[in-house]
């Protein structure tokens, strides 16, 4: 399998969310977070909003005893980006004595400014070398943990004193991932992975849904890999699997075969719907953060920010950065590129050309 080809579409998945048009502190969305979001158990449990705290992903794979898969579950953990300015500033910096910090939204040293923001770190937990027919035996459950973190970055000037910081935190999540397997006919095994977010909550019953994003798996999605053997698609499977593949039950999530047309050796399971063999457009500059869907569109619209908007964009941290100078500097022929595209236009019949 080729992991460049699968990360670009995997990616697209992990990041829909992250930087939302139009880009900039300053417009607010309390939905950020659309897709494949999984919330502590006693959250979902108390609101009834229905919002999820598990996602489960079924899957055919045909096998033999030599057969052995591969899961990795991916999400992402939210790390809140706070700003804070020192009065006076500091001569120097020593992380074991910082005097105590004015929160500001933004703070502006020199020509640069530096805004409060959600940043996320990429999470991911292996499973290693299963057996389908191990599987079908016992239930295995893997539990998994991701400390909290609390740390200072120091902001300096034009004249090297440190006029401010940024303060990240980031929550403490557990999580539990179950995998099984049932032989529902010889060498065809039906395969079932749940992630669920298991992580203690006290205040469940009063926090907002803005501030349990701290404790949520973002964008969830499982890549599963098989060697000796193979994936049957769910979207179109051969008609003797046909009734084996419309049992699978799927909840939050479907799996679609990726890597060139006719390799069935890799799934990805996206809570955005695909199709098998998905692929970032070959038109697309990179990097969107929409699934290659709308380039132009966003393109248009980020050209026509104000001067002030895109240092703003620039600001908000290294993705919103390098996403504005990308499309800063398209060529213009790039752009047409992403303009008018058509495919899978069928052809027209002879009764219709008539």
């Amino acid at each position: 399998m080729n992991r460049a080809y699968l990360d670009a579409i995997a990616n697209a998945v992990l990041y829909e969310g992250y930087l939302l048009y139009p880009y900039r502190p300053s417009i607010k969305n309390h939905q950020r977070w659309t897709f494949g979001g999984l919330y502590p158990e006693s959250f979902c449990k108390a609101q009834k909003r229905g919002d999820a705290s598990s996602q489960q992903t079924e899957c055919l794979v045909l096998g033999t005893s030599a057969t052995t898969l591969k899961i990795v579950v991916r999400f992402l953990h939210q790390m809140v980006r706070r700003v804070g300015a020192f009065d006076p500033p500091l001569s120097r910096w020593t992380n074991d004595a910082v005097p105590p910090l004015r929160l500001v939204e933004m703070l502006q040293i020199g020509s640069k400014r530096f805004y409060d923001w959600q940043e996320v770190r990429e999470r991911e937990v292996p499973l290693m070398d299963l057996a389908p027919r191990d599987l079908c035996a016992f239930l295995l459950r893997r539990s998994f943990r991701f400390d909290g973190y609390r740390g200072l970055e120091p902001l300096q000037g034009p004249t090297g004193d440190v006029e401010g910081a940024f303060i990240r935190t980031q929550q403490a999540i557990e999580g539990l991932i179950d995998v099984a397997a049932e032989e529902v006919e010889e060498g065809l095994f039906r395969l079932t992975t749940r992630v669920i977010n298991h992580t203690p909550l006290k205040i469940a019953a009063c926090i907002s849904r803005d501030d349990v994003q701290k404790y949520a798996f973002l964008s969830t999605h499982v890549i599963l890999a098989v060697e000796h053997g193979e994936f049957i698609s769910l979207m179109d499977p051969p008609e003797r699997f046909a009734q084996a593949a419309a049992a699978c039950n799927n909840i939050g999530a479907w799996p679609v075969l990726v890597g060139q047309e006719g390799q069935k050796d890799t799934m990805l399971s996206s809570p955005i719907i695909l199709y098998d063999y998905p692929q970032v457009a070959p038109e697309s500059p990179r990097d969107f953060f929409d699934g290659t869907e709308i380039d132009e569109l966003l393109t248009l619209r980020i050209m026509t920010l104000t001067d002030e908007e895109k240092a703003a964009m620039a600001s908000v941290d290294e993705r919103g950065g390098a996403l504005l100078r990308r499309t800063l500097g398209t060529a213009r022929e790039s752009l047409s590129r992403l303009h008018g595209t058509v495919r899978g236009l069928p052809e027209a019949s002879a009764e219709g050309q008539e």
